[in-house]
């Protein structure tokens, strides 16, 4: 019967393979530059090579498009290799003013039709797509006009009579309706927060105050992320303009915060703020006033183009890769009547949006913000600025106290010390504190509880804890069941009727132990939460743990350094060694982000057989003009063909060829300030556990007393495609793999179909899961994502 398997998937790869025969596509970026550009244009130059057809690169964006000659080449595989780690686009970006008219876009369909291509893909922002919609629409028209020129004949115009066009967008602000990320949003995220971080050190060496411009002229975003990952005092965005008198409003809190011990103040304010009567409200301005009423040592710093410089962070290669290829498949199934679509990402799914929609929404927040109906701008934004808006308000000042609830909570980190965990610490102390709960922390997790190293915690006790990596609270593995009696007795002594605990795979089990004993015990009758917090991503019921996209970008970084070294020397392969325990997650998406030739792991067995393929794969790739290799593994992924047998192997057939290096990577990958995304993520797990905490405790509520015992008392918190959901543990204990602590699905196995392609390999994509046609509406914009 394998007989048959293979061929019919030897059948399908050729009819992949062939899919793209005989089309010539074409690919440009322009407007700003954004990180994340080259990965993009990398994967669709490969992408496009591997379906079988001819691909271009266009120089300069549309400037290019309109002059021709050498602006246009074709690419092959090597166009594009070693580009992945650069910030910027490789093929250039130029605002354009021919192509804004029609002689102008009537010189590029000349110079398109020159090469036979019909198939564009465009990378960058709005105005870039829209025009390059205008394009598609006039495409027929151009032509005959050509025809009457006498430039071409009738003939070629028949055969090229329809242009697809496919558009990613590549912006920094974020600013693009319907898509939940544009290409390079992370990676100025990025260089915003390592400035705040750099900032705040010298901040509170002389007690200053920093007012911190940055980029967004009509989008807020990266204002409200970074004021949000950096807990900034006060934030000005275009879309929500401060109430009038808010001069007095931010010196008195500015104040107080002082009064209350803080040696510093930060005011993070975007390009484009203004007041509610639409005038702009600038970084000099804020300064002069809190000179003028507090007297503080004030100083402006404007971050500026530095924002869209540097290196792409990791999540800006995968999401670029992710949508370049998508993008290819999108041009091979484009009609006539298809409309011009946008790739995006919805979660972890590509989807297509039909370009106009998103323009016109996109106009429309424009609209809404010019005509000061501010409230609709924000909801237009979609729901996930909406979120960020509302627990920035909810965290950054301390409101007036609530009366107190009767409940109580402690909180406690579990396992290896993961990046975010004290973001999600933070936010769930202030959002209990505002709830009127008791909080509580553990130190040292389940053997602290055991031993009654609890205290309580106000506001201000959590105050910088957002940037800060590891474990605050210190963490253990130790598991309840060596220490049950003890755990009782501190929950009993302590009165705690919540129980939120941030770690790992053994905080998921520590916390199902718990549950198996309230058969025993009544004081564990309550109501308990798992935040999934480890760089394996390994924990069941949620998509991404908090910390793993730190601990990947920490891997590649290292990786990035191994290649430059790898480059310089010539004929060298690198074997690294990721952690991650049995769960591949972290080498297969760092093998994507940096390019990589190969990624074992645990979960796609190998044989010997697949270790003489990649050898030889290498040893063929050595012969052209990229003489270097890495090859990432799994620390678990074989119990006999450990990093020290591949390193063997390798060596001893590439002998003559290439030489080889070990290089284990190690707890690097635990260390490092969070990521923009993990303090986000942490941020907004932390107050989403607690919001459901609450509710579930007042259902509990009976005669003085919480007692819980039904399976959702329980649960694991975590994001899934793009929604948050809650997971009882006793119910994740069917998916789960005990034995080498792993969900037994995977979302991100799908992922590695990718990485084979993009390394070069002949690989079946039949796997690969098209991205559907999603419309983007007032309504659709609204809808809870979670995040």
């Amino acid at each position: 019967m394998a007989g048959t398997g293979l061929a019919s998937e030897a059948l399908e790869l050729e009819k992949l393979r062939m899919a793209g025969a005989g089309l010539a596509l074409a690919v440009l970026t322009s407007g700003g530059d954004a990180q994340g550009m080259n990965a993009a244009v990398r994967a669709v130059t490969r992408m496009g090579l591997y379906v079988g057809a001819k691909v271009f690169l266009i120089y300069e964006g549309y400037e290019g498009l309109v002059e021709g000659g050498e602006n246009i080449k074709q690419a092959n595989w090597l166009s594009v290799s070693n580009i992945i780690q650069l910030g910027g686009t490789i093929i250039g970006s130029a605002r354009c003013k021919a192509f804004t008219t029609r002689e102008g876009r009537l010189k590029a369909a000349y110079n398109l039709v020159q090469h036979g291509i019909t198939n564009l893909c465009v990378i960058g922002g709005d105005g870039s797509l829209t025009g390059a919609n205008i394009f598609r629409t006039e495409w027929g028209g151009l032509l005959e006009e050509l025809v009457g020129e006498g430039k071409i004949t009738d003939e070629v115009a028949k055969t090229y009579c329809h242009l697809n066009i496919v558009g990613l967008v590549g912006s920094i602000d974020n600013d693009f309706c319907g898509t939940d990320m544009t290409i390079g949003t992370d990676s100025a995220l990025h260089r915003i927060m390592e400035v705040i971080d750099a900032i705040t050190t010298t901040a509170q060496s002389h007690q200053r105050t920093f007012v911190l411009e940055v980029m967004g002229r009509h989008c807020g975003y990266l204002a409200l992320v970074s004021a949000l990952a950096s807990g900034a005092d006060w934030l000005f965005i275009p879309e929500s303009p401060p109430e009038d008198g808010w001069e007095d409003l931010m010196c008195e809190r500015l104040g107080e915060t002082r009064s209350r011990g803080s040696r510093l103040n930060i005011i993070i304010i975007a390009e484009g703020a203004i007041d509610r009567n639409g005038k702009s409200i600038t970084s000099n301005y804020v300064k002069d006033l809190v000179v003028k009423r507090l007297g503080f040592d004030t100083r402006v710093t404007v971050l500026g183009h530095v924002q869209r410089g540097g290196t792409p962070s990791a999540f800006d290669r995968v999401l670029s890769s992710k949508m370049g290829m998508e993008a290819v498949m999108a041009l091979l199934e484009a009609t006539p009547d298809t409309p011009a679509c946008v790739v995006s990402l919805s979660g972890n799914q590509s989807v297509r949006l039909p370009l106009m929609e998103c323009v016109q929404v996109t106009k429309d927040v424009q609209k809404a913000m010019d005509e000061k109906r501010f409230e609709e701008a924000i909801q237009l934004r979609g729901r996930s600025f909406e979120n960020n808006w509302n627990i920035y308000k909810l965290l950054a000042h301390q409101k007036p106290k609530q009366e107190k609830s009767n409940f109580s909570i402690a909180i406690l980190n579990v396992g290896a010390p993961a990046a975010g965990m004290n973001a999600a610490v933070r936010s769930a102390v202030r959002v209990g504190i505002c709830q009127g709960h008791t909080m509580y922390v553990v130190n040292d997790g389940f053997e602290g509880l055991s031993k009654g190293q609890i205290q309580e915690v106000g506001w201000h006790d959590v105050a910088g804890w957002l940037g800060r990596g590891g474990s605050m609270l210190g963490t253990k593995r130790t598991l309840p069941k060596t220490c049950m009696e003890n755990i009782v007795d501190t929950i009993r002594k302590f009165n705690i009727q919540g129980l939120m605990v941030i770690g790992g795979f053994e905080a998921y089990e520590g916390v199902l132990q718990l549950v198996e004993a309230r058969g025993q015990y009544d004081e564990l009758c309550i109501i308990m939460s798992v935040i999934p917090a480890t760089i394996s991503n390994n924990v069941p019921g949620t998509d991404f743990s908090l910390g793993s996209d730190t601990a990947v970008n920490a891997a590649m970084e290292s990786c990035d350094r191994i290649k430059q070294s790898a480059s310089g020397t010539k004929r060298r392969v690198f074997i690294v060694e990721t952690m991650g325990g049995y769960c591949g997650y972290l080498s297969t998406v760092t093998g994507i982000a940096v390019g990589a030739d190969a990624a074992y792991v645990y979960e796609e067995p190998f044989t010997i057989h697949d270790l003489k393929a990649n050898v030889e794969h290498l040893t063929d790739k050595m012969k052209t003009d990229i003489q270097r290799g890495l090859v990432l593994r799994n620390e678990k992924c074989h119990e006999h063909y450990t990093t020290e047998f591949l390193y063997n192997l390798y060596s001893s057939e590439g002998k003559g060829i290439f030489d080889c290096r070990i290089n284990v990577l190690g707890h690097l990958q635990q260390g490092g300030a969070p990521t923009p995304f993990d303090r986000n993520y942490g941020t907004k797990l932390g107050v989403k556990a607690i919001l459901w905490m609450s509710d579930k405790l007042k259902e509990a509520y009976r005669k003085g007393r919480v007692f819980a015992n039904g399976a959702e008392s329980a649960c694991v918190i975590g994001l899934k495609r793009k929604t948050v959901s809650f997971s009882p543990v006793t119910e994740l204990k069917k998916v789960t793999d005990f034995e080498h602590r792993l969900p037994k699905e995977q979302w991100w196995l799908n992922l590695r179909l990718m990485l084979k392609m993009l390394a070069h390999y002949q690989i079946s994509l039949t796997e690969y899961v098209t991205g559907k046609m999603e419309h983007v509406t007032r309504r659709t914009l609204s809808i809870e994502k979670g995040f």
